[in-house]
C-alpha cells in the first residue's frame, strides 16, 4: 500500500519564492560588479597576489610528489614537441 506524501508545514506558493529572490538580488550585475571589483590597481594586486601563491603551491606540489613533476615536465616537452608555429 502506498502513503500519501505528508503535507508541508508552512506551504508558500512559488511566486512568492521568486519575488523574495527577486527582491534581495542587485540592481543590475554591473552595480554588482563594480562593488566587489574595487579598483583597477586593487584588482591587479589581488591577482598578482594569487599567481604568486598557484606558483608557490606548484613548486610544493613537484617537491612532495618528484616523479609526478617529472612526468608532467616530460608531457609538456613532448606537446611543445608536437607543437605546430
Amino acid at each position: 500500500m502506498v502513503r500519501p506524501m505528508p503535507e508541508p508545514e508552512s506551504p508558500e506558493p512559488e511566486c512568492e519564492r521568486g519575488q523574495r529572490a527577486v527582491e534581495n538580488a542587485p540592481e543590475s550585475p554591473e552595480a554588482e560588479y563594480e562593488n566587489t571589483s574595487g579598483t583597477d590597481a586593487e584588482r591587479r594586486r589581488r591577482r598578482a597576489q594569487f599567481l604568486r601563491e598557484l606558483k608557490e603551491a606548484k613548486a610544493l606540489r613537484d617537491r612532495v610528489r618528484p616523479r609526478r613533476a617529472r612526468a608532467a615536465r616530460m608531457r609538456q616537452q613532448l606537446r611543445m614537441r608536437t607543437f605546430r608555429w
